[in-house]
C-alpha cells in the first residue's frame, strides 16, 4: 500500500531554524487511531508525515519489506504492540534475525513507539522504542517528540477541537461494545471502506449495513470497526438486536448516558434519544451499532432521523439496501485466513494453514474453531483434516446437520465436545446448559447463584467454590465456542459485581450445532435448571420501569429454555409478569406474540378456569385493548367471565377484574349502554369488597367518568373524575401517574362542558407535571399536550403556533404508535379540523379522509365514531362548495347517531347543528329553522343555557328565521344568545366575534374511543 499523506494539514516551518523533518508513520490496521494522532502531533509542530499502513504479506520476505519502508524519505516510525510481530505472521526466529541485521544496520533510519505493557522480543531494543501506553496526551507528546529529537514549536497547532482525539482518552459515552479481539485478522480494506462510506454520506444517510451469511465475521467486524475508529465519536453506543425488547431497551438506556430529562417508558426515552442525536446535542459525533438487525419493519422508528453521526448494523438481512447503504461482508481472502491461523496456532506452516483454509473455504468462525482446536492441541493438520474430511458422525446427525453452514463445521464441532468429554466432562455439562438458553448472550453466571438443593446431583459442583466452574467455562471459551461478555444482570448488594453478573455470547451457529450433537442427552434436565434460573431472576414487580432493563433481557430465553411449557408457579409468575412488563412498557406487539404462545403452550396442559390461564387472558385482552383489536379483546373477556360464573365457588378479585376488563371492551366497541351498566356495577362491588380508596377501585371510578363522557353526560363525569382526582392526590400523591391521568380527565370534563379558560388553567398545570414526572415523550404526556391544544384552541388563546405544534404532535404519535392506532386518528382528526377552520382544505381533506378510513378499519361502520366523523367529512366539502354532498353526510350522521346514542346525545346535536346549516345553505330554509329550534330545545336540557353547542344553535335559529324574514324572533335570539357568549366566552373569543359577524355556527366532532 502507498504511503499516505496525513490529512492534518501542511507542515510549516521547523523551530530554532531547523529543516522540517519527513516521517512514514508505519502501523498495522489495527492501530490507525494511534498512527493518525502520532503524524497530526508532528505536523503541528511543523514537520511532515505520511500514514502507512503496513501488513506485509507472508510470502515476502521480512527483510524486504523492511527495506521497502525506507524507500521514502525521511525516517520510518515503527507503531508497535505485542501483536505486531506477528504480522504476516511470522515466527519469533525471523523477527529476531531482522532486528539484528537489517534494523540494527540501519538504526539511523527507524524509530518506535510502544502501545503495550505486554513483553516483546528482546531484540527490540534496537529501536529503542519510547513507551506511550497509560499516558496521557500532553507527556506522550513529549516523549514522542523527545524520542525523535525534535525540538517543540513555540506555538503548536491545538490538539483539542481538531479531530484528532488523543487515543488513550476513550469517548465519552462508551456503551458495551464487546473487547477487542487481538487476534482480529485483515479486513483493513473493508473497514476502510466503510469508514468513508459513512463519512461521505449525506446528513440524513449515514447508515451502512454489514450483510452476509451466518458465520462471516459481521459482528467481530463492527466490533473492531468501534475499537478502531473511536477517536472519531464522542459518543459509541452498541445495541444488541437479535430480541426486539431486548434492542428497545439497550438503545433507551443511552438516554441516561447523554443526561436527557426523560421518564421511564423504553419507547419515550428512545424518541429522546433519536431527537437528541439529531441535533448533535449533548454530543457531536456519535456512532449507534445494531448487531444481529434482522427485521427492517421498525427501521423508522428506531433509527436517528439524521444528525452528524453514523449508524453501522450488521444483519443477515439483504432487505436494509432499501433503507442502508449495503456493504457485503466476504468471506476471508486467502492470506487473512492463513495469517489467522498461523496467529493462533503458531506451529502451523504456511502450507498448512493454506490447506485448513481451503477445506473451510475461509469461512470466519470456521476458521476460528479450527484454530482454536488446532492450537489448543496441537495436532497434526493431516491427522485434524482427515477426520473432518471422514465425518466422524453417526448417520442421524449428518443428517440433522443444519443447512447454512457445510458438515464439516458440524464434523470439527462434534470432534471438539468429544475430546472434552474425555478431558473435560464439565465444560461439555456447561455447554449442554447454555444451549437451554437462547443464542447471544447468556447469563449464565445466574446458574450460580440456584441452591445446591435445588439442582440435579451431577450439576451441583456448579455452585461449590471449587475451580471446576473457571476450568470449564475457560476451556469453552479457548476453545472458542464462547466469548466472555462484560455485560451483567446483577451486582452484589455492596453495589460491586458478583458472580451471578458473568455472561457469555455464543453463537447461533454454534448454538445450533451444539443443539443438534446433545440432543436427547438429559435434556430435560438442563431445562429444568434454566427455567429455574429465569424464575429466580424474575425482579417481581413489572409497573417498575427500573425493572424493564432486567425483563427484556429474560425475554428472549423463555421459550428456548421451556418456560412456556412449564407448570412449575415460579415459571408461570415469570410469564405473567413478562406479559405485564410488556403492556406496562409499550411492547404491545411482543406482548401479543408472546401472550398467544403461552395460551396455545398452557392451553394444552391447564383447564381454562386455573387461576393461571385467567391470569393470562386478563394480560392478554389488556396488551390486545392498548393494540386497539378491541373485538379480540371482548370475546376473550366473554370467555374469562363465563368460566368465572361456572366454577362453583368464584373468586371475587378475578370477577372484578374480568367485568372490568369487559366494561373497556364494550366502552371501546360503541356499546356504551352496556359499557355503563357493567362500570358501575364494578365500581359498587369493588367499593364493597375492596373499599373507596384502594387502588382498583380507584382505577375503576376513572374508567367510571370516561363511560359517562362517551355519554355526554359530562356534568357526571366531572364529578366522578374530581372525586377521583381528590382521592389519588390522598393516597398516591400528587405527582403519581394516575393522579396526573385523573387531572386529564378533569381538563377534559370541563372542556367538554364549555368551560374552557377552567379547562385550560387545570390542563396547563397538569402539563407542567406531566414532563416534570413522566418527561415529554411519554404516551401519556402525549394524551395531555393533546388536550392542553385542544384547551388553547377552544378557549381562543390558541396562536400561530398552534398548527406548528398539533404537527409536531402528529408526528410524535405516528413514531410512538402502529399505524392506525385510535389514538393517532384522534389527533389527526382535531389537526384536520383545524386546518379546515383556518383554510389549509387540502391538507385538512386529506387528514380527515384519513382518520375515517382509519376508524372504519379500527371499529367498523356501524359504531358512533365512524358514524359521527361524517359530519367532518361534510364541513371539509361545504367549505369546497359542495353544499348538496356535505349535506348528505351531515344528514346520514344525524340520522346513524340518533339511533346508536338518541336525539339528546351532545354529538348527536352537533350533527344537528351541521345539518341545519346544510339545509339552509341549499335552500331548505324551514326544514333549517325547525331542525335548529328542536336542537336548541334539547341543548338547552342536556348542557344548560350557556354551554357554547347551545348558544352556537341559537345563533344558526336566528339567522334561519331572518331568511325567513321573522326578525322580531331572530333579533330577540341573537341579542340573547350574543350576550351569553359575552359573559361566558369574552367579548374577543372567536365563537363571540364570529356570531357578530353573523357567520354561520358549525361543530367539530371530537372522536373519542375511550
Amino acid at each position: 500500500m502507498a504511503a499516505q499523506r496525513n490529512p492534518a494539514g501542511n507542515a510549516r516551518s521547523s523551530p530554532s531554524g531547523r529543516q522540517p523533518e519527513h516521517f512514514v508513520v508505519a502501523f498495522p490496521g489495527y492501530q490507525r487511531p494511534w498512527a493518525t494522532w502520532i503524524a497530526h502531533r508532528l505536523e503541528a509542530h511543523g514537520h511532515r508525515a505520511s500514514l502507512h499502513r503496513w501488513d506485509p504479506a507472508r510470502e515476502q520476505p521480512l527483510e524486504d519489506a523492511l527495506r521497502d519502508l525506507t524507500l521514502a524519505s525521511g525516517r520510518v516510525l515503527l507503531v508497535l504492540s505485542e501483536w505486531f510481530f506477528q504480522l504476516g505472521p511470522r515466527g519469533e526466529g525471523e523477527w529476531n534475525t531482522a532486528l539484528r541485521g537489517f534494523i540494527a544496520d540501519h538504526a539511523d533510519q527507524f524509530s518506535a513507539v510502544n502501545l503495550t505493557n505486554k513483553p516483546m522480543l528482546p531484540a527490540v531494543a534496537v529501536l529503542e522504542p519510547v513507551d506511550l501506553w497509560g499516558i496521557g496526551e500532553a507527556e506522550a507528546e513529549r516523549r514522542l517528540l523527545n524520542r525523535l529529537s525534535l525540538t517543540p514549536s513555540a506555538a503548536p497547532l491545538p490538539s483539542v477541537g481538531s479531530g484528532f482525539r488523543y487515543p488513550n482518552d476513550p469517548p465519552a459515552v462508551w456503551g458495551e461494545v464487546p473487547r477487542r479481539n487481538p487476534r482480529f485478522t485483515g479486513r483493513d480494506d473493508l473497514l476502510n471502506q466503510v469508514q468513508q462510506r459513512l463519512m461521505d454520506a449525506e446528513r440524513d444517510a449515514s447508515v451502512c449495513a454489514l450483510v452476509g451469511m451466518a458465520g462471516i465475521g459481521k459482528t467481530q467486524l463492527a466490533a473492531e470497526y468501534a475499537h478502531r475508529f473511536s477517536s472519531d465519536y464522542d459518543v459509541v453506543w452498541w445495541i444488541n438486536s437479535d430480541q426486539r425488547g431486548t434492542q428497545r431497551d439497550r438503545y433507551a438506556e443511552l438516554s441516561t448516558e447523554l443526561g436527557l430529562r426523560t421518564g421511564s417508558e423504553p419507547g419515550e426515552r428512545i424518541r429522546a434519544v433519536r431527537e437528541a442525536l439529531r441535533k448533535g446535542e449533548p454530543s457531536g459525533r456519535w456512532l449507534l451499532i445494531f448487531d444481529g438487525w434482522e427485521e427492517t419493519e421498525e427501521a423508522a422508528r428506531i433509527l436517528p432521523r439524521g444528525g452528524p453521526g453514523h449508524v453501522l448494523i450488521t444483519s443477515r438481512n439483504r432487505g436494509w439496501r432499501e433503507i442502508a447503504d449495503l456493504q457485503e461482508v466476504p468471506v476471508f481472502d486467502r492470506a487473512e485466513s492463513t495469517g489467522y491461523l498461523m496467529r493462533r496456532a503458531p506451529h502451523l506452516t504456511a502450507g498448512e494453514a493454506d490447506e485448513v483454509a481451503v477445506e473451510f473455504q475461509d469461512l470466519p468462525l470456521q476458521l476460528a474453531h479450527a484454530a482454536a482446536w488446532l492450537g489448543q492441541e496441537r495436532m497434526d493438520v493431516a491427522d485434524y483434516l482427515r477426520r473432518v474430511r471422514s465425518g466422524e458422525l453417526s448417520t442421524l446427525e449428518q443428517e440433522s446437520a443444519p443447512g447454512d453452514y457445510p458438515h464439516k463445521m458440524f464434523t470439527s464441532t462434534s470432534m471438539l465436545i468429544n475430546k472434552l468429554r474425555r478431558s473435560e466432562p464439565r465444560a461439555v455439562e456447561l455447554l449442554m446448559l447454555c444451549t437451554r438458553f437462547a443464542p447471544g448472550r447468556i447469563p449464565i453466571g445466574l446458574v450460580r447463584g440456584l441452591r445446591a438443593s435445588g439442582l440435579p446431583e451431577e450439576l451441583r459442583w456448579i455452585t461449590s467454590d471449587r475451580p471446576d466452574w473457571p476450568r470449564a467455562l475457560d476451556s469453552l471459551v479457548n476453545y472458542s465456542v464462547l466469548t466472555r461478555d462484560s455485560r451483567s444482570l446483577s451486582v452484589t448488594s455492596s453495589g460491586e459485581p458478583g458472580f451471578q453478573q458473568e455472561s457469555v455470547l455464543m453463537h447461533r451457529v454454534v448454538h445450533s450445532i451444539v443443539s443438534e450433537l446433545t440432543a436427547g442427552e438429559a435434556r430435560e434436565i438442563y431445562s429444568d435448571v434454566v427455567c429455574q434460573v429465569l424464575a429466580s431472576a424474575d425482579p417481581g414487580d413489572p409497573v417498575d420501569s427500573r425493572n424493564w432493563a432486567r425483563y427484556a433481557e429474560l425475554m428472549p430465553h423463555l421459550e428456548p429454555s421451556g418456560v412456556l411449557a412449564s407448570t412449575t408457579d415460579a415459571s408461570m409468575s415469570l410469564v405473567l409478569n413478562c406479559l405485564a412488563y410488556c403492556y406496562n412498557s409499550g411492547e404491545y406487539a411482543v406482548g401479543t406474540d408472546l401472550a398467544e404462545r403461552v395460551r396455545q403452550s398452557w392451553s394444552a396442559r391447564m383447564s381454562p378456569d386455573t387461576p393461571q390461564m385467567l391470569g393470562l387472558t386478563a394480560h392478554q385482552t389488556t396488551i390486545l385493548r392498548a393494540s386497539g383489536r378491541f373485538r379480540e379483546a371482548y370475546d376473550l373477556d366473554r370467555v374469562r367471565l363465563d368460566q368465572l360464573h361456572a366454577a362453583p365457588d368464584p373468586d371475587d378479585m378475578a370477577l372484578l377484574s374480568a367485568n372490568n376488563g369487559l366494561a373497556s371492551d364494550q366502552r371501546f366497541l360503541g356499546q356504551y349502554a352496556e359499557a355503563l351498566t357493567t362500570q358501575r356495577q364494578v365500581v359498587e362491588a369493588a367499593t364493597q369488597v375492596l373499599g373507596p380508596e384502594e387502588s382498583f377501585t380507584l382505577n375503576a371510578r376513572h374508567n367510571l367518568g370516561t363511560t359517562l363522557r362517551l355519554h355526554g353526560r359530562y356534568q357526571e363525569a366531572y364529578e366522578v373524575d374530581l372525586d377521583t382526582l381528590r382521592k389519588r392526590e390522598q393516597v398516591l400523591r400528587a405527582r403519581h401517574p394516575a393522579t396526573l391521568h385523573s387531572g386529564t380527565a378533569c381538563a377534559r370534563d370541563l372542556r367538554m362542558m364549555g368551560r374552557y379558560q377552567e379547562a385550560l388553567a387545570r390542563q396547563e398545570l397538569g402539563m407542567r407535571l406531566h414532563i416534570q414526572v413522566l418527561g415529554e415523550q411519554h404516551i401519556q404526556t402525549l394524551w395531555a399536550r393533546h388536550n392542553l391544544a385542544m384547551c388553547q384552541y377552544r378557549a381562543g388563546s390558541d396562536t400561530q403556533d398552534t398548527r406548528a405544534v398539533l404537527q409536531e404532535l402528529k408526528a410524535q404519535h405516528e413514531r410512538v404508535y402502529a399505524q392506525g392506532h385510535y389514538n393517532t386518528l384522534a389527533l389527526i382528526t382535531d389537526y384536520g379540523n383545524f386546518l379546515r377552520a383556518r383554510g389549509w382544505l387540502s391538507e385538512a381533506r386529506d387528514l380527515i379522509a384519513e382518520a375515517e378510513d382509519g376508524y372504519r378499519a379500527l371499529v367498523g361502520t356501524a359504531h358512533p365514531v365512524p358514524t359521527g366523523m361524517q359530519s367532518n367529512v361534510g364541513l371539509v366539502l361545504q367549505a369546497e362548495g359542495d353544499r348538496d354532498g356535505a349535506l348528505n353526510l351531515f344528514e346520514q350522521a344525524l340520522i346513524g347517531l340518533t339511533t346508536v346514542l338518541g336525539e339528546d346525545h351532545p354529538w348527536t346535536l352537533g350533527c344537528a347543528l351541521n345539518a341545519g346549516g346544510g339545509r339552509n345553505f341549499t335552500g331548505r330554509v324551514e326544514e333549517a329553522a325547525e331542525l335548529d329550534r328542536d336542537t336548541l330545545r334539547r341543548a338547552r336540557r342536556v348542557l344548560g343555557p350557556d354551554h357554547p353547542l347551545t348558544l352556537s344553535s341559537q345563533i344558526a335559529l336566528a339567522a334561519d328565521l331572518r331568511a325567513l324574514h321573522e326578525r322580531t324572533e331572530a333579533g330577540k335570539q341573537e341579542e340573547d344568545a350574543l350576550q351569553r357568549l359575552t359573559a361566558t366566552l369574552g367579548v374577543q373569543h372567536h365563537h363571540t366575534l364570529s356570531a357578530r359577524q353573523r357567520s354561520r355556527p358549525y361543530w367539530d366532532f371530537e372522536p373519542f374511543l375511550g
